[in-house]
C-alpha cells in the first residue's frame, strides 16, 4: 500500500529540501556580491599625470630612449626620428613610441606618443587574478614580474590595446608596458618627460595639469582642438592630451564610456547573482512539481 509523503509545514520534503537549496545558493552568491559591491580604486594622494601637448613635438624620439635607458630596455641600433626612420610599435621591451601620423609635411602632420595612459580605474588591475598589475596611491599603474602568470587578462582588458605580451619565451611569458618610472625605488617623474627637448611633455599632479591644459585651449583656440583628451575617457587617465588635429586622425580610440571599465564590470557582476537566485529557485520549484517515476516493480 502507497504511503504518502510527510509532510513539512505545508509542503512536501522534497519540495522543502530544493527551495532550502535555492535559498542555500542564493545566500553564498548574494555574499559573494555584497563584498564585490563596490570596484577597487585607488586611494588617498593626489594623483600624478603628463601632459602632452601634440602641437609641441618634434618626433625626435628622445622620450623613446631616455625611457629604454632609465628602464634597462634595448635600445635602437640606430636612434632615428620620426623623419629617417620606420614606424615603431609598442612591444614588452619597448614602452613607448613615437610616430609621424597624417601628412608628410610638418605642417599638416603630428608626431604622437604612444604609452600607457595610467586609467584612474584601470581595467587591466581589476582582471588581474594575482595582482601582478597593481595601482598606486599615485595613480600610476606598475607591473610585477614575478606574480605573473602569463593569463594576458590584462592585454584582452585595456581599452587602449597597452600591454604587450612577450609571445618568443621558452618560461612563463610576461607583459610589458609603461610604468611611469614609479616602479624605482627614487622617483621624481618619468624620464621621458626629462628628455623633452620641446616642452611638449609636462609632469605634474593631473589637477594643476587639467588647469594648464585649459588655460592653453582658451588661450589659442585657433592652436588646438578643443578636447582634453584622458580627461573623461573610460573614468580619466593619467596621461593627457592636447592636439591640433581630432584625435581619431591619430589613431585615439573613440567611443568610450566616460565611467571606469571596472564599474561596468562590476555592475554586470551585481546583477549576476540575483539572476543566479532566482534561477536556482526556479529550477528547485520545477524539479518539486515534476511527477515523480515509480519505482521499478520486481
Amino acid at each position: 500500500m502507497a504511503t504518502t509523503p510527510p509532510v513539512v509545514t505545508g509542503v512536501t520534503r522534497r519540495q522543502f529540501l530544493g527551495t532550502s537549496a535555492a535559498a542555500a545558493a542564493g545566500l553564498c552568491v548574494g555574499g559573494m556580491a555584497s563584498a564585490a559591491a563596490t570596484p577597487p580604486q585607488a586611494s588617498g594622494a593626489e594623483r600624478i599625470g603628463v601632459l602632452v601637448d601634440l602641437t609641441r613635438c618634434i618626433g625626435c624620439r628622445a622620450c623613446v630612449r631616455a625611457c629604454n635607458d632609465r628602464n634597462d630596455l634595448p635600445q635602437d641600433p640606430q636612434p632615428t626620428s620620426v623623419w629617417d626612420g620606420p614606424a615603431q610599435t609598442l612591444t614588452y621591451q619597448r614602452w613607448t613610441v613615437v610616430n609621424r601620423i597624417g601628412q608628410s609635411t610638418a605642417q599638416e602632420g603630428s608626431s604622437v606618443k604612444q604609452q600607457c595612459l595610467h586609467c584612474l580605474e584601470p581595467a587591466c588591475v581589476s582582471v588581474c587574478p594575482v595582482g601582478a598589475l597593481r595601482q598606486l596611491d599615485s595613480g600610476a599603474v606598475i607591473y610585477r614580474q614575478e606574480r605573473c602568470i602569463g593569463c594576458r587578462y590584462c592585454v584582452f582588458a585595456c581599452p587602449f590595446g597597452i600591454p604587450k605580451f612577450q609571445w618568443d619565451s621558452g618560461v612563463t611569458p610576461v607583459i610589458g608596458k609603461c610604468q611611469f618610472c614609479a616602479q624605482h625605488a627614487t622617483f621624481d617623474g618619468p624620464a621621458c618627460v626629462k628628455a623633452c627637448p620641446t616642452g611638449a611633455l609636462k609632469f605634474g599632479t593631473r589637477e594643476e595639469l587639467l588647469f594648464e591644459a585649459r588655460a592653453r585651449l582658451h588661450a589659442r583656440p585657433d592652436r588646438y582642438l578643443n578636447h582634453i583628451y584622458g580627461e573623461q575617457e573610460v573614468g580619466g587617465t593619467s596621461w593627457l592630451y592636447l592636439s591640433g588635429q581630432p584625435f581619431e586622425r591619430l589613431g585615439f580610440p573613440q567611443g568610450l564610456p566616460s565611467v571606469g571599465l571596472p564599474r561596468l564590470t562590476w555592475v554586470a557582476l551585481k546583477v549576476l547573482p540575483a539572476a543566479v537566485t532566482v534561477l536556482a529557485v526556479i529550477m528547485s520549484l520545477a524539479s518539486s512539481l515534476l511527477p515523480r517515476r515509480p519505482p521499478p516493480s520486481s
